[in-house]
C-alpha cells in the first residue's frame, strides 16, 4: 500500500516554526540553542531540524547565521563600527563576524563598507 505524498506541513508544524523564526527574529543577538528552538516547537531536536530544514529550506543554524549577517551588514552599512555590529548581531567577537561575512558575501566587513561608500559616493 502507498503512502500517500504530503504537499503542506501539517498546520501545527508550520505554526510552530513561524513561531519559532518570530522568536530568533527577537533575540537575534542572544545566544540561540538547537535545544531551546526545538522546545519552543514542541518537537524533539532531531524532529524540529528536520521539520525546520523542510519549511524554510535551510538548517537552523545557516538561518540564524544569515540573519545575523544580514542585521551585520546593515548596521556596518550605517557606520557602525565591525566589532559592535558583531556583538549587536549577535557574533562571539569581530573575527566570528568577519569568517562568516567573508565566506557568505566574499569581502570583508571593511572590504563591504569601502565598496558601500563607494557606491553612495557615486549615486
Amino acid at each position: 500500500m502507498d503512502s500517500p505524498t504530503r504537499t503542506q506541513p501539517p498546520a501545527r508544524s508550520s505554526a510552530a516554526i513561524e513561531r519559532v523564526q518570530s522568536h530568533i527574529q527577537a533575540n537575534l543577538s542572544q545566544p540561540l540553542t538547537l535545544p531551546e528552538l526545538a522546545e519552543l516547537a514542541g518537537l524533539s531536536m532531531w524532529r524540529f531540524a528536520t521539520v525546520f530544514r523542510q519549511q524554510v529550506g535551510v538548517a537552523p543554524h545557516r538561518y540564524i547565521c544569515r540573519l545575523r549577517l544580514e542585521r551585520a551588514q546593515a548596521l556596518i552599512r550605517d557606520g557602525v563600527p565591525a566589532a559592535t555590529a558583531a556583538s549587536e548581531a549577535g557574533f562571539y567577537d569581530q573575527s566570528h563576524l568577519s569568517r562568516h561575512f567573508k565566506n557568505v558575501f566574499g569581502m570583508t566587513p571593511g572590504q563591504y563598507l569601502t565598496a558601500a561608500r563607494q557606491l553612495h559616493t557615486a549615486c
